[in-house]
């Protein structure tokens, strides 16, 4: 049986808080956790957030309160070389890069850099002309669904539908883009509406604390996970609060490699480890006390023990009233 691999993508985002240093720190974690990809945002703050736009609640709880959103995501930017610095150290490293484009320059930057696939925050989903834009150029897409309802979701699917994305390229996450999303919120149910009602590959964006979510999100069929990630939690920045550290990245991928493995191919049988243990811990016809040859068995001279090397006592009614063909000892496994 072939075992599926789910697509993990380590969120490094802007946890680099604008050092190439940390950057590359972030890839040398993910690349230790056995990730498939490892993640980063491109924006240009200009294009991306007027000068004035308020943060959420919980940046402004990790961030300067007296910041604007442009100020705070401004000391984020990644321009091309750290781009293609990045890329590089990613190739050394053995782990594939990938980041999400937030406005058009950002994308048109991505395709120069010929990246694999294309990501569409949740941020976006509603803004058509980058949907258009993503979608016309015939590339995978993952696109998650923060704050989204299902008939928003189908909108966006058809635009890119029709701007010429093939639907067997696209994957929908289910998303939540509170950070951190409280358990009450998660609804992983919706990732498998989601399947049912548009026919897409899904998967699961987390902003969870820990890793339970994920790693239930594979078990119900998810096909890409992805999740932030951060080098210490309490450094300073919008996001590391609800990132995993190191240690834990690395736990979530190998929970979600040993789900993997467990969920099989759905055919109940015994599988290889316990065949041995049939004899063990099954039972057998018994005598119960000795039996001379030609003596009907009966519930007064049989009983049932372990081992199950013997009779199984699935066939004790056809065995009851038969003629012993020998002597039997007390406590001796009845074979015939």
């Amino acid at each position: 049986m072939k075992i599926p691999h789910t697509i993990i993508i380590a969120e490094a985002g802007v946890n680099h808080n604008g050092s190439m240093e940390s950057a590359k720190r972030l890839i040398d974690v993910a690349a230790k956790a056995s990730a498939d990809y490892v993640k980063f945002q491109t924006f240009k703050a200009e294009t991306l957030v007027t000068q004035t736009a308020d943060k959420a609640e919980y940046q402004k709880g990790l961030t300067g309160a007296d910041e604007t959103q442009f100020e705070m995501i401004k000391k984020l930017e990644l321009d091309k070389e750290a781009h293609e610095e990045l890329m590089n150290y990613c190739k050394q490293k053995k782990i594939q890069f990938l980041s999400t484009a937030f406005d058009h320059g950002s994308i048109k930057l991505l395709e120069k850099l010929d990246i694999p696939l294309y990501k569409i925050p949740s941020g976006e989903i509603t803004n058509l002309p980058y949907l258009r834009h993503i979608g016309g150029m015939d590339m995978p897409i993952i696109m998650s669904t923060g704050m989204s309802t299902l008939d928003e979701v189908r909108d966006a699917l058809n635009i890119l539908l029709e701007a010429g994305a093939k639907k067997d390229k696209i994957t929908i996450l289910h998303c939540n883009t509170e950070y951190p999303t409280p358990m009450e919120d998660v609804n992983l149910k919706a990732m498998i509406t989601i399947r049912d009602e548009l026919g897409v590959n899904i998967g699961y964006s987390d902003h969870t604390l820990g890793i339970e979510i994920p790693v239930a999100a594979v078990a119900m069929g998810a096909k890409v996970i992805e999740k932030h990630f951060t080098l210490d939690r309490t450094m300073p920045g919008p996001d590391h609060a609800a990132s995993l550290e190191p240690e834990e990245l690395k736990a979530m991928v190998a929970a979600i490699r040993n789900i993997e493995k467990a969920m099989g191919d759905g055919v109940k049988k015994t599988s290889k480890s316990e065949v041995k243990n049939i004899e063990i811990v099954r039972k057998s016809i018994v005598a119960k006390k000795s039996i001379k040859k030609g003596e009907l068995f009966s519930e007064e001279n049989l009983t049932i023990k372990r081992p199950g090397t013997g009779i199984s006592p699935m066939e004790w009614d056809n065995l009851i009233n038969k003629k012993s063909k020998k002597d039997f000892d007390i406590d001796v496994v009845i074979k015939v």
